[in-house]
C-alpha cells in the first residue's frame, strides 16, 4: 500500500483547495483497499480477482442565512490537479443547494486517543491469491469427504481485504489508521431419495490466524447441509421459536433499524418515543463497542473523527441510547454516539460498530430441552419487518422440536410476530455468542411465535 504519507498529503491538500474556494468547513475521506477475492467450485477456479483501489471523498459546507449549504464528490483521480479540480466543484455544488439548520461537522471534541485495536497482523500482508484459492479448495474437498451425501457443491469462496483509511477537516483533526478482514464461506449441496439440500458456514476475522480451519470449515457446511434433508413442512400453530446464532443476529439488525438516528428524527420507528422504557425482556441486554479489539467493526474513530466507544442501547430490557451520527443529534438535541459511518462517496450516517446481545448461560441444546414443543430457525427468508410498527413476517427453515428433542427439519413456513411483543418475549437466551460479522447474539427463545405453514 501506499506510504501513509503519501495519502495524508492528499487529504491535506483536499482540505486546503476547497477551504481557499470558499468553503467554511470541509472534511475529507481517503480510503486505500487491497484486494483479493477468489471462488471455487469442484475445486476449479471460478472467479479470481486481485485489485487495489483508492477512492477520495471530499464534504464541503458554505454557510449561508439559515444554515449551511453542503455537497459531497468522489473520485479514484489522485493527481493533484484532480483532487484540486474536485475540491473547487464539491464547494460550486455545495453553493447550490438548499440550507440545512442541522448540517455541520461535530460540535464534540474529536479523538485524540487512537489506540491499537488489533485491527490487522502485519505478516499476513504476504499472502496471495494460490494460498487463498487453496483454503477454498481445501474447504471443498473436506465437505465432500464428510458425508457421501454430498455430492455438489454451490462453491467455497475467500477474500482478504487490508485498508488504509485517511480522514481529515477543516477544524483540525487529521486520523489514520490500517485494517484488514478475511473470509472464507463455503456452500455443500447435500442429495438423498430425491431430496436436495444446501447450506453454508462461514469464518471472518481481523487475522488469518483467527479464521476456523478451511477443513473444519467444509465439515460444518456439510453437516448443516446433510441434517435439512427430508424436510418438511408443519402445521400452522403458535409455538415457542429458538433464533439459533446464525439467525439471532437478524433480530439486533432489526432492532439497530429502528435506535438508529434518522429513523427516531424521522418518526420511522415504533421505539421512537420510547426512551428509557422497558422495551423487551429482562434478560436482554444489547450492547454496542467500536473500541472491541480485533473485532471486524472497531476503529479508533468514526466517519466524523468521533472517538468510538462502548455505548449500551438496551439495558436489561430497558430502551437506555440511540445510535447517533452528529447529524441525528442535532437533530434530537443530543450528543452524537460516535457511529457515523461512511465511505467516501457518501455522507454520514449512524451504524453500528460491533453489536452484541450478552449472552446467557443455557447452552443451544439446554434450550432445545426445555423447550418441549417448538421450532428452531435456522434459515430466514425474505425481509419482512416493518419498523414504524414493528410488524414481523419471514420465510424460515430450521427443525421441529418435540419432547425437548430435535424431530425433523422443516422448511416452506413462515414464522410472524410483532418485534415489540417478541422482545418483551423472549424467555430464554443460550451462551452461544458466535461472531460471524459485526453483529453478533447467541441463540434466543421467543416464547410464543405464529408458525404457519400447511
Amino acid at each position: 500500500m501506499s506510504g501513509s504519507q503519501d495519502l495524508t498529503v492528499i487529504v491535506e491538500r483536499a482540505l486546503e483547495r476547497a477551504r481557499s474556494a470558499g468553503a467554511d468547513c470541509v472534511d475529507a475521506l481517503l480510503v486505500e483497499v487491497d484486494s483479493i477475492e477468489a471462488r471455487v467450485r469442484d475445486e476449479e477456479i471460478d472467479f479470481v480477482k486481485q485489485s487495489r483501489e483508492r477512492t477520495l471523498g471530499i464534504r464541503a459546507l458554505v454557510r449561508g442565512s439559515g444554515g449551511l449549504r453542503s455537497a459531497l464528490t468522489s473520485t479514484n483521480d489522485l493527481s493533484p490537479a484532480a483532487v484540486d479540480r474536485m475540491a473547487e466543484e464539491t464547494v460550486a455544488l455545495a453553493r447550490a443547494t438548499a440550507e440545512d439548520p442541522f448540517a455541520g461537522h461535530p460540535a464534540e471534541d474529536y479523538a485524540t486517543d487512537l489506540p491499537d485495536l488489533d485491527l490487522f497482523d502485519p505478516n499476513d500482508r504476504g499472502i496471495n491469491v494460490e494460498s487463498r484459492i487453496e483454503d477454498a479448495r481445501r474447504a471443498e474437498r473436506s465437505a465432500r469427504e464428510t458425508d457421501p451425501r454430498i455430492t455438489n457443491s454451490e462453491g467455497s469462496q475467500v477474500g482478504s481485504e487490508f485498508a488504509r483509511i485517511v480522514y481529515g477537516d477543516t477544524r483540525g483533526f487529521l486520523g489514520e489508521y490500517s485494517a484488514a478482514s478475511h473470509s472464507l464461506f463455503s456452500e455443500p449441496i447435500a442429495q438423498q431419495n430425491g431430496s436436495m439440500q444446501r447450506d453454508y458456514w462461514m469464518t471472518r476475522g481481523r487475522r488469518l490466524a483467527d479464521l476456523e480451519d478451511p477443513g473444519d470449515v467444509g465439515r460444518r457446511a456439510a453437516e448443516r447441509a446433510t441434517r435439512r434433508l427430508g424436510a418438511r413442512r408443519v402445521t400452522t400453530c403458535e409455538v415457542p421459536v429458538i433464533f439459533d446464532p446464525v439467525t439471532a443476529p437478524s433480530l439486533l439488525g432489526h432492532i439497530v433499524a429502528c435506535v438508529s438516528g434518522s429513523a427516531i428524527y424521522r418518526g420511522m420507528s415504533f421505539l421512537a418515543e420510547r426512551m428509557n422504557e422497558v422495551v423487551a425482556s429482562s434478560l436482554i441486554t444489547v450492547v454496542d463497542d467500536g473500541r472491541k479489539p480485533g473485532a471486524l467493526g472497531s476503529k479508533p474513530f468514526d466517519g466524523e473523527g468521533q472517538p468510538t466507544r462502548r455505548t449500551v442501547v438496551i439495558e436489561n430490557g430497558r430502551l437506555v441510547s440511540w445510535l447517533l451520527d452528529s447529524y441525528s443529534a442535532r437533530k434530537l438535541g443530543t450528543a452524537t454516539t460516535g457511529n457515523a459511518a461512511r465511505g467516501p462517496g457518501g455522507a454520514p450516517s449512524a451504524a453500528p460498530n460491533n453489536l452484541w446481545l450478552e449472552p446467557g448461560e443455557q447452552n443451544l441444546e439446554e434450550l432445545i430441552a426445555s423447550t418441549g414443543r417448538g421450532l428452531l430457525v435456522t434459515e430466514l427468508i425474505g425481509m419482512g419487518f416493518q419498523p414504524i410498527t414493528g410488524d414481523y413476517s419471514r420465510g424460515a427453515a430450521g427443525f421441529w422440536i418435540e419432547g425437548g428433542e430435535i424431530a425433523y427439519p422443516v422448511e416452506e413456513i413462515t414464522i410472524a410476530g410483532n418485534l415489540g411483543d417478541m422482545l418483551q418475549s423472549i424467555d430464554a437466551i443460550g451462551s452461544d455468542l458466535v461472531w460471524l460479522g459485526r453483529t453478533a447474539s447467541p441463540s434466543v427463545r421467543v416464547s410464543n411465535m405464529t408458525v404457519a405453514g400447511e
